[in-house]
């Protein structure tokens, strides 16, 4: 053995504080987003089937669920609507008694504090659940930026702190920022979903948002999976067109374009930790198949040390717990 020569790594594992002096990538409560489902009608909690513990919200209610988020040091929610009355152009998207700019009245009233992020698309609030205007069973691009910007102003004007456009429609964040900076809204940032692919991962979602697509699918709009590329290409038109913030989605699938998005922008980067990648842990959790704190701070932390700055997350409420059960 005296003549043999290599490193001994297992230096820098022999005890937990040597583990946390070296540890290179942390996970902190305020680097995550909470999901919040608002719905139309009163003293509503519903349950969503396929995401235990999620629920959709009515407006009564729905104070207890961002006093809970905000007590565990969470500052970062995002607002996804269900509407009562949908039609083919998602009018209810846009109108300043919607759903979610009554949410964000209700909730920067209660919590100013509390960074208020509006998913801005079409999908929930139009009756065939696409993200644009529908032509002869095609999704019009062009028509559909003047909806989108429509619905980020009115969000803007409810109080949003940040506008997250999710829609994939060609041009959408100059859209939206011309919309925003003319209406008086230069300081509101833009959170785009710039690198968002056509993913079998969002199945719970469609759930709780009452969003599938009543015909076909969105890999029109969306990304096909396999490409690397393209990401890039679209990330790089919404830095060109105005965007704050970069989201990668999903993210667990994605954690390779996550790294690349970062490298190559320098700007922040979102990392979407989407519902079927929540329902997945916590079905196989409430089996006995796998530790669920374990995984779930693994997963996250695989999100971080891929080069995300922020993690938009179901399991943020679980996981700002456990990172205080660590201190």
């Amino acid at each position: 053995m005296k003549d043999l020569a290599f490193r001994r790594h297992r230096r820098l594992r022999q005890s937990a504080s040597i583990r946390n002096m070296v540890r290179e990538t942390h996970l902190h409560t305020e680097d995550f987003i909470y999901p919040i489902f608002v719905i139309e009608g009163d003293n509503i909690k519903n349950e969503i089937k396929s995401m235990p513990n999620v629920y959709q919200w009515s407006l009564d209610l729905i104070d207890v669920e961002v006093a809970e988020a905000v007590d565990l040091g969470i500052q970062s929610i995002i607002l996804f609507g269900v509407p009562s009355e949908k039609d083919d152009v998602g009018t209810s998207a846009h109108h300043d008694q919607g759903i979610v700019q009554k949410a964000i009245r209700q909730i920067k009233a209660n919590h100013p504090e509390l960074t208020v992020i509006a998913d801005t698309c079409l999908c929930q609030f139009t009756d065939h659940g696409h993200c644009g205007v529908i032509e002869d069973g095609k999704i019009l691009n062009d028509p559909s930026l003047d909806l989108l910007a429509k619905t980020a102003i009115s969000q803007a004007e409810a109080g949003a702190d940040i506008i997250a456009p999710s829609n994939m429609m060609d041009g959408f964040v100059a859209a939206i920022r011309h919309g925003l900076d003319e209406a008086g809204f230069q300081e509101v940032p833009i959170m785009s979903y710039a690198v968002k692919y056509s993913s079998a991962f969002y199945g719970p979602f469609r759930d709780a948002a009452h969003s599938s697509p009543k015909f076909g699918d969105r890999k029109t709009y969306q990304m096909d999976p396999a490409n690397r590329l393209e990401a890039i290409r679209e990330a790089e038109s919404d830095i060109e067109e105005g965007a704050d913030f970069l989201i990668v989605k999903p993210a667990l699938s994605y954690l390779d374009i996550i790294r690349e998005v970062k490298d190559f922008s320098g700007y922040p980067v979102v990392a979407y930790n989407v519902s079927g990648e929540y329902s997945m842990i916590k079905a196989a959790s409430q089996n006995g198949w796998i530790n669920e704190k374990e995984t779930v701070l693994e997963k996250l932390t695989s999100m971080k040390r891929a080069g995300a700055d922020i993690i938009l997350s179901y399991h943020a409420k679980d996981a700002a717990r456990w990172l205080q059960e660590t201190k």
